[in-house]
């Protein structure tokens, strides 16, 4: 669809849903007569490390063009502490984006606790597992109509973490903290334990890519992308090890009753499950005796 087709509601319907999960930035604030507002916003990222900064976008309502407090409090006062949102947390910080008039108090509305900043003026939210305090480097306003952006660019001057998070010698533990992020309409996603996952980053030791993969693996009518993918990040192709063994790969080679072709979709069948499970060189020795039988 060309989306100068489209209205600007339908552009943001598509758009939130497919450009998601996004990160929560739950922002408090302070106008200059010291009234505070906290407010939840998922157009926010990280986007540098020298120095370090993040970047939230508070839009202008779709329906009136009005602007919200929090972007009217950090014209006023360039700070803010953008509050992590975690799971335990995510329907208080639902009830803290209600569109209140101005002068009341969210942290109240919502149920949380105010702690003091180190450096910034804004409170934080004492529940929240993560905070950063920030000051306003620049606001760019993205356009003049309903829809439109303002980005908050923000330097982090301050970061508090939660002992909970972190393991004894002071690193993350990423299964410990059960962030939340925003999804299309009212959908929302939890990461969990459960579903995180490690995908190894090829840095300086490039793979060999999945160009350079045997013809019969790249072309296989099994092995999907992401199985490929974990293949052709090893650094150099493999070569059969005389020292491995599997029962289960010794039972397809001697059952002679399988075809060429059956027996290819057998080995990539069950190379398939290895990779699921993330042993990639088992799965590579099933596949090169595959090659060689």
């Amino acid at each position: 669809m060309n989306l100068s087709d489209l209205t600007t509601a339908e552009k943001q319907y598509y758009l939130q849903h497919v450009v998601a999960p996004r990160p929560i930035c739950f922002a408090s604030t302070i106008d200059n007569e010291g009234r505070v507002n906290l407010s939840p916003f998922s157009f926010f990222n990280m986007f540098s490390s020298n120095p370090p900064v993040v970047i939230f976008s508070p839009s202008r309502r779709l329906r009136d063009n009005t602007t919200k407090h929090t972007l009217q409090n950090v014209m006023e006062v360039p700070e803010v502490v953008i509050n992590i949102v975690t799971w335990e947390m995510v329907q208080q910080t639902s009830l803290a984006s209600g569109e209140y008039p101005k002068g009341i108090d969210e942290f109240i509305k919502a149920g949380f606790t105010k702690e003091p900043a180190a450096i910034v003026s804004p409170p934080m939210v004492k529940e929240s597992k993560v905070k950063l305090e920030c000051k306003v480097l620049e606001i760019k306003q993205l356009g003049t109509e309903g829809g439109a952006g303002n980005l908050v660019i923000c330097e982090v001057l301050c970061l508090h973490l939660a002992d909970s998070i972190l393991t004894g010698d002071r690193k993350f533990d990423q299964s410990k903290l059960e962030l939340v992020a925003r999804l299309g309409g009212d959908w929302y996603c939890r990461i969990s334990k459960e579903n995180l996952f490690i995908v190894p980053k090829p840095n300086v030791l490039l793979g060999i890519g999945i160009d350079a993969l045997p013809e019969s693996i790249r072309n296989s009518r099994i092995l999907t992308g992401n199985h490929l993918g974990k293949l052709a990040n090893v650094q150099q192709l493999p070569v059969i090890d005389p020292a491995f063994h599997d029962e289960k790969m010794r039972n397809i080679f001697e059952n002679v009753s399988l075809t060429n072709s059956d027996a290819e979709s057998e080995i990539h069948a069950y190379s398939a499950t290895l990779l699921d499970e993330n042993k990639v060189v088992d799965a590579w020795q099933v596949l090169l005796r595959g090659l060689n039988r």
